[in-house]
Order: structure tokens, then sequence, then C-alpha cells
């Protein structure tokens, strides 16, 4: 059985008090919440699979590119793969070569997981980004939903970005200065209140 994060029910109460518009959208998805994938590796392909283009081109690229690994997204298993038979699942060669770039990095170790969860938002963001492939928004993401991190904000994610300009009857793209607003109305929370975001424009469920 999936469980919230620790922090969610506290961010939901404090979010609600602090801001009504955000606070109809809790009522409206009342029994959602972010889901944690505790696989690393995973996460971080699952990130890679979804850059640059929709949730839903993304869920059916990664749909055969499972298929293709036979369900077994182990560094191993990208490492056998050719490129031609990963590319074959609807991945660009640049993801190809990213894929595998990772594959590498986890089993000679030199990425460190264990390290990264001592580290600070900004410090692991960095630590992240070293990997080619990987930027700040897919780092932001690893950071949402495998770390756990309560006050994440992609600003450059655009399904957030839609959502604000949506919810908060903003033109699109919203200015800096709202969102500088934006983010401090909801800073300790920012990962909930982007989660709330990208639900109440697609009800489909986020997962890295």
């Amino acid at each position: 059985m999936k469980r919230s994060p620790v922090y969610w029910s506290k961010a939901k109460s404090i979010l609600s008090k602090r801001d009504p518009v955000l606070k109809e959208i809790i009522k409206k998805y009342q029994k959602g919440f972010l889901t944690t994938k505790n696989n690393p590796f995973f996460s971080l392909c699952r990130t890679i699979v979804g850059q640059q283009i929709s949730t839903k081109a993304a869920d059916s690229i990664w749909s055969k590119f499972e298929k293709k690994c036979k369900k077994r997204i182990v560094p191993k298993t990208i490492l056998k793969l050719s490129s031609r038979t990963l590319k074959s699942a609807g991945l660009s060669r640049q993801k190809v070569s990213y894929l595998k770039n990772i594959a590498k990095a986890f089993r000679n170790k030199s990425f460190s997981v264990k390290e990264l969860k001592k580290m600070n938002d900004e410090e692991a963001i960095n630590y992240i980004i070293k990997l080619k492939g990987l930027g700040v928004w897919s780092a932001e993401m690893f950071l949402m939903f495998n770390l756990n991190r309560p006050d994440i904000f992609p600003i450059k994610d655009i399904g957030l970005l839609r959502a604000i300009s949506k919810n908060y009857k903003k033109s699109y793209p919203p200015s800096e200065s709202f969102l500088d607003k934006i983010s401090e109305l909801h800073r300790g929370y920012r990962t909930v209140f982007t989660w709330y975001m990208w639900r109440s424009i697609d009800p489909t469920d986020v997962e890295y």
C-alpha cells in the first residue's frame, strides 16, 4: 500500500490557510498524494525518458522501453541492450546515450545516492547535473519523487506554469514577479503546491 510523504498532511493544512485558490484544489483531490519510487536508477531513467515531451508521450515510450528491458530497469540491462534496440522504443539517440551514461555511473559507483541524501537541495541539484543528460529540471524531479524533498519548485516546468496561469487567471507564461510571489507564498512546501498544480490540469498521476 502506497503512503503519502511524512510532510504531506501538515503541508496541506498550512497551504490551505495561506492560499484560498490552492485550498479548493486540495479539496477536489483530497485523497491523492505524491507517490515515490524507492529506486534511484529507475527514477533517473524515467526522468530522462520524460524530458521535453508530454506526459502522454512519455508514458507511451516508457511502456515500450520497459518491454525492451523485460521490466528489469537496472544498469546491467541498459548496458547490455544495443542502442538500436533502445531507439526502437521511441527514444532519441541522445536519450539512449544519456541512459547508458547513467547506467555506467551506477555500475562503477561514480554516482552515490548515499552521499546525495546528505546534501541540501541546492547541493544535491549541483551534484546530479554533473551527470551528462541531467539538467536542473531532471534533478528537481529526482529530489521530489525519489528523495521526497518537500520544498522543490521546478520553475521551468511547462505543466506547472500552465497550471499557475489557469488557476490564478494570469497570462501564459506568468510574469517573474508573480512567480516570485507564488514561490514565497508556498515556501517550505512547494513540492506539494507543484503536485496539486499538475493534478489540476491533468488527473493522471505523475510518477518518476
